[in-house]
Formats: structure tokens, sequence, C-alpha cells
């Protein structure tokens, strides 16, 4: 119930206007002790929020609210959940394997423990960014998921420069970087036994309109679609291209495999030609990164030759010289 009172107050105060503390308890039923008390919880999610003595409150911005309505008015998707304030997306959709279509969507506003790749914890602002998890099952079984990540961030890369972003690219294997700031990143989730199916969780975080304040505990340099993106941006109309994009990649994928996506990863990383270490838990392997072969593993040039490198211990830390 409190949810419900604390979603229905940022429903009032998304027009970024002024709104008073009394006359927002008189909307909720609530005093204006308990309606600050909101606030605070607001703030801890990461909404930017301020009061001003004689005038109330205000977000420091508009928000745009996911609409479930607009979104499957604009794509194709068999069944979309929109959560509001969940845990994770990703644990949503991994909760009902068995029971979703495949391209079954969850998305939130706010997730309370969002993830990232290793374990990491995903920052999740309320209302800022995108938080997308897709439901996919490949009936050729685990073998086939091979390099998917690859895939869904060309396909997210793709879906971006087409709605007018500029300069997006892709970081070997699951992450989108403009200008060397990440953008965004990719989990897949995966559950299935050797010769069934495999059922894949897709899980997109993209930062659309966080700000300093809202990422200030992110300990990497990162930037947001608004710095880049040459339109005006509509949340919900982004969210219905992204569903599409990835939908139709995905089937795509299933037809060609990833072989038909090599030449289109390469054209969009941006490690390609440049010298990188490699990290493997104590260590360390420094050459020119040569793209990615048909089965989504990196290519490392270093005094031996071109050596292909897979799995998902391998990060990639660029380096500033370029190598032709």
């Amino acid at each position: 119930m409190s949810n419900q009172t604390r979603l229905a107050l940022i429903n009032m105060l998304s027009d970024g206007h002024f709104h008073s503390g009394e006359i927002l308890g008189e909307m909720l039923g609530i005093t204006r002790s308990a309606v600050a008390k909101h606030i605070k919880i607001l703030q801890s999610w990461g909404l930017d929020l301020y009061r001003v003595q004689g005038k109330g409150y205000c977000l420091s911005h508009p928000i745009e609210l996911l609409n479930r309505d607009i979104i499957l008015a604009a794509c194709q998707c068999p069944h979309l959940d929109v959560i509001p304030v969940i845990d994770s997306t990703n644990q949503y959709l991994m909760d009902r394997i068995g029971q979703m279509q495949k391209g079954s969507v969850c998305l939130a506003e706010y997730q309370e423990a969002g993830r990232g790749r290793r374990g990491r914890q995903w920052i999740s602002p309320f209302g800022s960014n995108l938080y997308l998890s897709m439901y996919w099952r490949l009936d050729e079984g685990i073998a086939a998921a091979m390099g998917l990540s690859l895939v869904v961030g060309i396909a997210v890369a793709e879906a971006l420069t087409e709605f007018g972003a500029q300069g997006v690219q892709v970081k070997w294997p699951n992450d989108l970087f403009v200008e060397d700031k990440k953008l965004a990143g990719i989990l897949i989730e995966m559950t299935g036994q050797s010769g069934d199916a495999a059922h894949l969780v897709i899980g997109l975080g993209l930062n659309v309109f966080m700000s300093q304040y809202e990422g200030k505990d992110i300990d990497q340099a990162w930037t947001n679609l608004q710095s880049c993106c040459a339109v005006e941006i509509q949340r919900n109309k982004l969210i219905s291209h992204l569903i599409q994009k990835l939908s139709d990649v995905l089937t795509e994928y299933e037809r060609v495999g990833l072989n038909g996506f090599v030449n289109r990863w390469n054209a969009l990383d941006k490690y390609l030609n440049r010298p990188v270490t490699l990290l493997m838990g104590d260590k360390k392997i420094t050459g020119i990164a040569r793209g990615i072969n048909h089965t989504g593993a990196l290519l490392l040039e270093t005094a031996q030759g071109i050596t292909p490198f897979v799995g998902g211990e391998i990060s990639v830390r660029g380096q500033n010289a370029t190598v032709n």
C-alpha cells in the first residue's frame, strides 16, 4: 500500500512543477508530515526532488512515466508486464520461465536489487533510465546461445542509432559506450538442460536521463542517451523501438547464427584495432583487438599471432593509442 501512495505521489510530481505538501496530502488522504516521509523514500529511490519554502516540492525535471498501452501500440510483443518498483526485472522473468511466450518483456521504473555482470549492482534511479528484460527460447539448445550478448549489443546499438543517438559503440562482450563512457549494460541469464531448449532472460540497463546526482555512486565513467541523441527522447517510444528491434534481431539470429553478425559487430566495435589488456583472473594479456570470430571470441593479436579468447571472466581495458 505504501508503494501505491508513493507512485501516486510521483505521478502528481511528474510534471516537474511545484506542488504544496498540503495539497499533495489532501489529494492522497494523508498528512503533510506523511508526505514528507514519502518524499524522503522517493529520494532514496534516486529521484532528484527538492523543496522550496512556500512553494512546495518539485522534481528537478519532468518524468515521462511508462505507459503499457502506448508501448504495445507501437511494437509486437506477446506479453508485457510494467512493474514500477521491482527487485530485478531479470529475476522476475527467471522466476516465470515455462509460463511465458518467447518475446515476453518486463519493464520497471526502479529496481531495488538491479544487477549487472559478475554480481555487480546496477544503479537504478526511478524513472531516469530504462530497465528492460526479455524472455527468449532457443530450441537448438544452450550451444546456440554462444555469443548472444554480442548480438543483443548489436541490436541495441543499431536501435539507438536509428532512434537518433550518435557515436554508440559496443564493447566486448556486453556493454555499450559513447566516447569511452558507459551508456548501457547487457546481462543474459540462461537455464536449460543439455539436449533441451535454452531459456534465456536478456536484461538491458540503459542510462537515458540519469543526472550526475543520480549516478554519483557509479565508479566508472558513464554517460546518458540524452547527451548523445539528436532528437527529443520519449521513453515509451524508445522502449517500443527497442523491443521490436530485439525481437527482429533475435529472430534473424536463429536463422543465420552469429556468423551473420560478425561484420555488424566489427563496424560498431569501440576497441577494433586498438591496444587492449585482457584480464583473466590474475593473468593479463596485452595485444591489439582485431574484432570477433564466428563463435563470438575476441581476436587478440600478440607477438605469437592472432588468438581467440572466450569466457565470462575476460574483461577488456582499452588503452589510448589507436593502431590501424
